[in-house]
């Protein structure tokens, strides 16, 4: 057995005996994937760009790992093309994870410079191992098929776009509190919760927009009551921070009835720190690893 397999191996026993996996359903919206995630009473395990440890970011490889290894979201990021049509994908350009460099020339090729068909005529595997030549960046609709389909629940990072778009994307596909949506983009998070105030959104922070449209500049970092102040006025139900949380700042979220989850923590030690501040989910690029931390905390 290679250590791929025997990773998700151990992670999905110990997972399924001590923290059994929320499973979505078609149900009344008060049971819809998203609510039923938010109201869980453990803490979640999100895979970050799917099961990245083992098989290249943001591809259906990397997703299909995170749903057999029990992750309870499974994270993307998508950018709007050229053409408009959204692409899942974490950079701004696409040098770094694909051969868009050796095929095209030049450097600090833009997403959204090239149409949706070219940005999927590139190898998207290669970079990470040769075994995954030929993967494509799949569209957000390909992304949201296969792990919906597969009995997961998505977890969408809007890095660039309109709030309409995702909006008529989640109504078409009928995944509204189906998935969760996330943004550094707070103006964004206010638009979608005005067009759709039914869906689960993520502030994502430290943000790099404020909901009133205006840039926060300097202001300190760490989650605090000031920063929940103006993630209140965005909709959102989830506060997703980077490490700089407290228990003081996680408790006062829970205060505005609001949940916590952290991003991107992928040590055992910093994690059961934070789950001992009361954080209800983290996001990591190794699931596994986290489950097997949530495993051992519990058996104690």
């Amino acid at each position: 057995m290679n250590v791929v397999s025997s990773t998700l191996t151990a992670a999905i026993l110990l997972s399924v005996s001590l923290f059994p996996v929320v499973t979505p359903m078609k149900a009344s919206a008060q049971d819809a994937p998203a609510l039923r995630l938010f109201n869980a009473n453990r803490p979640l395990i999100i895979a970050h760009r799917g099961y990245m440890q083992f098989a290249p970011e943001n591809t259906l490889p990397s997703f299909k790992l995170a749903i057999e290894v029990g992750a309870d979201l499974v994270e993307l990021d998508y950018y709007h093309s050229q053409d408009g049509v959204p692409i899942v994908f974490h950079d701004s350009t696409l040098d770094r994870t694909t051969d868009a460099v050796k095929r095209w020339g030049g450097q600090k090729i833009r997403v959204d410079s090239k149409t949706a068909a070219e940005i999927q005529s590139l190898d998207a595997g290669s970079w990470f191992d040769p075994k995954y030549a030929g993967t494509r960046m799949p569209l957000l609709t390909e992304a949201l098929d296969a792990i919906q389909g597969a009995g997961g629940v998505t977890l969408i990072e809007r890095k660039q776009g309109d709030a309409a778009t995702c909006v008529k994307i989640l109504r078409d596909k009928n995944l509204i509190n189906q998935v969760v949506v996330q943004s550094f983009d707070w103006q964004y998070l206010k638009a979608f919760n005005q067009m759709e105030p039914r869906q689960v959104l993520g502030a994502l922070g430290p943000p790099g927009t404020l909901a009133d449209g205006s840039r926060p500049g300097d202001r300190p970092k760490p989650m605090d009551a000031a920063w929940l102040d103006d993630l209140m006025k965005t909709g959102a139900k989830l506060a997703v921070w980077n490490d700089q949380v407290s228990k003081e700042s996680v408790a006062e979220a829970h205060q505005r009835g609001l949940k916590v989850w952290v991003y991107t923590i992928n040590d055992p030690a910093a994690a059961n720190k934070l789950l001992d501040m009361g954080v209800d989910g983290i996001i990591t690029n190794n699931p596994g690893l986290l489950w097997k931390t949530l495993a051992l905390r519990a058996a104690k």
